[in-house]
C-alpha cells in the first residue's frame, strides 16, 4: 500500500481526496499545520507526495525546493494557476508532474498510478528486499538495520538495489553504470565511486559495516 501525503490548506477539499484515495486502497495522510512543513513532510516518510501551491507559512515552491534537497520521493503540484509559467517552475524544482485545479478526480488517480509506476517500477511501490538483517524499503528509499533508518539519494537506492539482488556474486561497474542507465538514471565511472562510498558509509552509520567489498579489476560484491 503506497503512502500518499496531501498538502492541502482547504480542509474540504482535502478530507474529499483522502476519502477518495483511500477507496482505492491508498494509506493518506495530510497535515493540519503548515509552520513546520517541511520537517513534517520528512518524518511521514510518504511514497508521494501532492503539494498545493498556495498554503500558509511557505509556498509549495518552496516545499518543493526543500523536499528535493532531502529526498527524491515523488512530487505532484495540485495548484488552481494554470499558467505555463507555473508548470514550468515546477519542473525546474524538481517536481514530477502538475494537474490543475479544478481537476478530474480519475484523471489525478491516473496521474498518480504513472507517476508511481515510473518511479518504483512495475514492481509496485511496496518492493523490498532483505540481506542479512539489512531491509531495503524501495518505495521510500530507505534502508533499515537493527531499528536504524538512512535515506538513499535515488543513485544510492538503485545501486544497492542491483548489489543486493546479486548478493554474493561480483557486480562490475560495466553493470551496475548499464542498470543505472536503464532507469533513466546518468551516472559516469567517478560518480559511481562516489555513490558506492556514501552507500558505504551511510551502512555503517546503522551499524552495517563491510557489506560491500571492492574486487579490483571486477567490480563490487554484497557480502
Amino acid at each position: 500500500m503506497s503512502k500518499i501525503m496531501i498538502v492541502e490548506d482547504n480542509e474540504n477539499i482535502k478530507e474529499e481526496l483522502m476519502d477518495f484515495l483511500s477507496r482505492y486502497g491508498y494509506e493518506v495522510c495530510g497535515p493540519n499545520k503548515f509552520d513546520n512543513i517541511v520537517s513534517e513532510i520528512l518524518e511521514a516518510n510518504p511514497d508521494l507526495i501532492l503539494l498545493d501551491i498556495n498554503l500558509p507559512y511557505y509556498d509549495g515552491y518552496y516545499i518543493c525546493k526543500e523536499i528535493r534537497k532531502k529526498k527524491e520521493v515523488p512530487i505532484i503540484i495540485v495548484s488552481s494557476r494554470d499558467s505555463e509559467m507555473d508548470e514550468l517552475m515546477s519542473m525546474n524544482l524538481g517536481a514530477d508532474d502538475f494537474i490543475t485545479k479544478p481537476y478530474n478526480t480519475q484523471i489525478l488517480l491516473a496521474r498518480i498510478v504513472s507517476v508511481l509506476r515510473r518511479t518504483y517500477g512495475n514492481s509496485g511501490a511496496q518492493e523490498i528486499i532483505e540481506h542479512k538483517g539489512l531491509s531495503l524499503n524501495v518505495a521510500r528509499g530507505t534502508a533499515s538495520y537493527e531499528n536504524n533508518t538512512i535515506d538513499l539519494s535515488k543513485n544510492e537506492l538503485k545501486i544497492l538495489l542491483c548489489l543486493m539482488k546479486n548478493k554474493g556474486n561480483i557486480v562490475s561497474r560495466e553493470d551496475l553504470m548499464d542498470f543505472l542507465w536503464n532507469s533513466d538514471l546518468y551516472i559516469d565511472d567517478n560518480t559511481l565511486s562516489v555513490n558506492i562510498t556514501r552507500i558505504r558509509k551511510k551502512l555503517q552509520e546503522i551499524g552495517f559495516d563491510n557489506a560491500i567489498e571492492t574486487k579490483r579489476g571486477l567490480g563490487y560484491i554484497m557480502l
